[in-house]
């Protein structure tokens, strides 16, 4: 899995598959202030995308990139 569950944040680091896209939107739905940081984020998979863009957590960390970055503080 490339995404770590902490107390304040889920970290999203290196490839996040299509395989991450579920249980990080179980876990996000089950914050009461979800938020993730991305700082270490390569890419995201569509269907991860799609929970990001769907729920709306905090961002923390913006990700490297810079078309994925600008995307989702668009939707923010």
């Amino acid at each position: 899995m490339s995404i770590r569950y902490l107390k304040k944040h889920a970290a999203l680091e290196g490839v996040v598959s299509v395989d991450d896209a579920e249980a990080l939107a179980q876990w996000l739905r089950q914050q009461a202030r979800p938020a993730v940081h991305l700082g270490k984020c390569e890419h995201v998979h569509a269907a991860v995308l799609q929970v990001l863009l769907a729920l709306r957590p905090q961002v923390s960390a913006a990700p490297p990139d810079p078309w994925l970055a600008q995307v989702l503080a668009a939707a923010g």
